[in-house]
């Protein structure tokens, strides 16, 4: 079994200390999910693992041949090249026998009589047939479908952020690594993009290493869970959900060993204060013990309750209506003639297709953008605070503390207490030793999350945010959702996160394009199931558009053999049949949540199936080719 190792990983950034002698390994079929606050090093782990950043100390171990696929946050892609060129820019040998032999058979169609290009046809040939690559182009296609990037001629330099990073999530998709790193794949994807991500990941044949904000996907896809916090690793065994559990277990424990040494603490506390006399050598002892228990008592206290209560200003029943407003921006309808109410006690979740309009329409509520027509009505009362996708404009030498003092010295909680900015800071995990440092020291994640502070400290009665959990780590959303919870204004806040939605949201709209615009009071989930997207998806998977193929002129497959026409007459059923055995199998692990043996039985024969299906649907891909 491969395994990729690594011992003793020492690493600072700066004066900031990120690892401190971990140690861990990645083996194959290991589907693992990294989390931690934003800051803890997430991203330097990913690197380092990839082979981008060499650390201070650590032995890295791993066998011969073994490949890397790493997707980061910023695609960093040749902007002149093709999409379709962009996907096997790859290294890997798959990738790499593909490209040799499309380029030998362009040399080829030149010039068909040369010798020494035939020779290379020949080799090109056998490279095809050693790594098993000869579908290789039509699962690029597929995959480059499934992500929406179906113009495949398209220059990158023409592509949206977004269709960046789908196009860099299919080029390392495609070379089938050894171990696959994905750092927060679901950004910029839909949700029927984000099913399909799940279910591939699910039968990938190597080892995953992700970091992702998306739970619902954390839990489906990953098999063991890393904590990565105060520079060092706690392992979890199972996903997401599991990993909740034993963490809840584990704080419980440490709860009650954290009381007792308080309790231990008082009692030395007492003993110090008494002035004993003749503290000779064997007092020296006791006096280093309570040093100890001291130091270890204050990392207890520090250690903050992960919640954030602010009070807000006082909000009237009329916040802001729109009346038959309108909106086009380059063509595009946005809104038309849209009628909504939004109360002080609603929590709205803005969803839907990607570029139908939906930050538009934050910024028409907060008016940062003017509708053609129709009225905005604003109450009077109200007070907005909108955290946008964009980051804010830093003074990256300012110290954190001093940009949050240039809001207020301290804050009022919603219980009539006020507290610092300094234990607010630490509310929302900064840790005290990064008060005082320069913004410029701040992660970009860290960044975020000091912009989303100040924001809240404003104590705003109106809450709009544009996409938050693509830039904020799941503690820090944990604290705005327990915030949410308790904010006694609206919330209007767009996201594809469907925990998150979920979570905080009573009511939805959904953008699906050219102004139409559907209103719901059910969950996200429940929405996505009434309307049976995702079982659309999976037909989308059977009867996808048949891929263009490149033209030939040796030796090209024009026809299905005799088995080949058998197989196509079968496939779909056989399709058919395992995602009823897949059905059949969530099922019994959604019953067997609390059995961990079960539930590790059945998450084995679930990856067998997933492995199954998708290699039948690689088949039906190459095969409806010919038909």
């Amino acid at each position: 079994m491969k395994e990729w190792k690594i011992e003793n990983l020492t690493h600072s950034y700066g004066i900031k200390t990120l690892f401190n002698g971990l140690a861990f390994s990645i083996k194959e079929s290991q589907r693992v999910g990294l989390i931690g606050v934003n800051g803890t090093g997430k991203t330097s782990l990913l690197r380092i693992v990839a082979g981008e950043l060499k650390p201070d100390e650590g032995l890295i171990s791993k066998p011969g041949e073994y490949e890397i696929g790493y997707l980061s946050q910023q695609s960093n892609l040749d902007e002149e090249k093709t999409v379709f060129e962009t996907v096997f820019e790859g290294e890997s040998p798959i990738v790499q026998a593909a490209r040799y032999y499309e380029e030998v058979l362009h040399e080829l169609t030149l010039n068909p009589m040369d010798p020494k290009v035939q020779q290379a046809f020949t080799e090109a040939e056998k490279r095809m047939n050693q790594e098993d690559a000869w579908n290789v182009a039509s699962r690029a296609e597929a995959i480059l479908n499934r992500l929406g990037l179906t113009d495949t001629t398209q220059q990158v330099k023409s592509l949206s952020g977004g269709q960046k990073k789908r196009a860099a999530l299919a080029q390392v998709l495609i070379q089938e690594p050894d171990l696959l790193i994905l750092d927060e794949p679901t950004n910029h994807l839909d949700f029927q993009m984000i099913k399909w991500l799940e279910d591939y990941l699910a039968g990938y044949r190597g080892a995953l290493l992700m970091v992702t904000h998306d739970r619902y996907f954390l839990d489906r896809v990953s098999n063991e869970i890393l904590e990565l916090d105060n520079g060092r690793i706690q392992a979890y065994p199972g996903n997401y959900q599991q990993y909740i559990e034993m963490k809840a277990e584990r704080e419980e424990t440490d709860a009650k060993m954290a009381h007792k040494q308080k309790q231990l603490f008082k009692q030395e506390l007492a003993w110090m204060r008494a002035g004993v006399k003749a503290r000779g050598t064997k007092q020296e002892a006791r006096k280093e013990r309570f040093s100890d228990l001291k130091d270890k008592v204050n990392s207890q206290v520090t250690k903050s309750d992960l919640e954030l209560s602010l009070s807000g200003s006082r909000l009237g029943k009329k916040v802001l209506e729109l009346e038959n407003a309108s909106k086009k921006i380059h063509d595009i309808t946005i809104l038309d003639e849209f009628n909504l109410l939004i109360q002080h006690t609603d929590r709205i979740g803005v969803t839907g297709v990607n570029g139908a309009g939906k930050t538009t329409f934050l910024r028409i509520l907060s008016q940062e953008t003017e509708l053609d027509s129709g009225v905005l009505t604003v109450g009077e009362t109200v007070k907005i605070g909108f955290y946008k996708q964009i980051n804010e404009e830093f003074d990256e030498d300012k110290r954190v503390i001093t940009y949050l003092r240039e809001i207020a010295e301290e804050v009022k909680l919603a219980d009539g207490t006020s507290v610092s900015v300094s234990q607010l800071l630490e509310r929302f995990l900064f840790d005290r030793s990064m008060h005082g440092s320069p913004i410029n020291k701040l992660s970009g994640g860290e960044k975020r999350r000091l912009y989303l502070l100040k924001i809240l400290m404003q104590q705003p009665n109106v809450l709009i945010l544009d996409e938050p959990t693509n830039d904020l780590d799941v503690q820090t959303l944990t604290i705005l959702e327990e915030y949410i919870s308790h904010f006694s204004g609206a919330v209007i806040a767009v996201s594809h996160d469907r925990y998150f939605l979920d979570k905080i949201a009573n009511k939805l709209l959904v953008f699906k394009g050219d102004g139409n615009i559907e209103e719901t009071h059910s969950s996200l989930t429940d929405y996505l199931e009434k309307t049976q997207e995702m079982k659309e998806d999976k037909m989308a998977v059977k009867k996808p558009k048949a891929a263009p193929v490149k033209k030939k002129e040796s030796k090209e497959k024009v026809s299905l053999t005799y088995s080949e026409k058998k197989e196509w007459e079968t496939i779909e059923e056989d399709i058919e049949t395992l995602e009823t055995k897949l059905e059949t199998i969530q099922t019994e692990m959604e019953a067997a949540a609390s059995n961990h043996v079960l539930l590790n039985e059945l998450t084995d024969q679930q990856n067998a199936l997933n492995k199954k299906l998708e290699e039948k649907y690689a088949r039906w891909d190459f095969l409806s080719q010919y038909e």
